[in-house]
């Protein structure tokens, strides 16, 4: 969900809508009267978003990331700890 602002109420409150958008990853929609409204996201976020896009793009490569992701869901498998990995891998000191 997006926080929907004006353009005066955002001018008046920047700093406290940047950390906002920065800490908690909203999204804050700035209304414009006679110009389109403006988005303001975390660059993280963003980045998050554009490779998401990047990688959903090729519809053969979507596809494979949809089936591997269904593959994980059906796998019955128990996940295992961070340490049982580093023994199996003989990364444990």
């Amino acid at each position: 969900m997006s926080i929907s602002l004006t353009y005066t109420q955002a001018r008046a409150n920047l700093a406290k809508i940047l950390d906002e958008v920065s800490h908690n990853k909203e999204v804050v929609i700035i209304n414009r009267k006679n110009a389109e409204n403006v988005a303001l996201v975390s660059e993280s976020e963003l980045s998050s978003i554009l490779e998401t896009a990047h990688l959903l793009r090729s519809p053969k490569n979507a596809q494979r990331l949809l089936k591997a992701l269904l593959k994980v869901q059906e796998d019955d498998k128990i996940p295992q700890t961070i340490e049982e990995l580093k023994l199996e891998f003989g990364l444990e000191k």
